[in-house]
């Protein structure tokens, strides 16, 4: 599994950056874009969201 962003609902708040062990997740444009070879499943980035635009796939 892999995280993955909603980017309708994504507002840019940063914290999954932040939450990210393994700095798997930058911004582009004002959205996070998650790298997946990067993500280690670990879902820090799902509990940090405060609107819940990011989910395990």
């Amino acid at each position: 599994m892999v995280a993955v962003v909603d980017k309708d609902s994504c507002t840019g708040c940063e914290n999954c950056v932040d939450a990210c062990p393994s700095e798997a997740i930058t911004m582009n444009d004002g959205i996070a874009s998650v790298d997946k070879d990067k993500c280690v499943d670990c879902e820090a980035c799902v509990d940090e969201c405060p609107v819940e635009a990011i989910s395990m796939e």
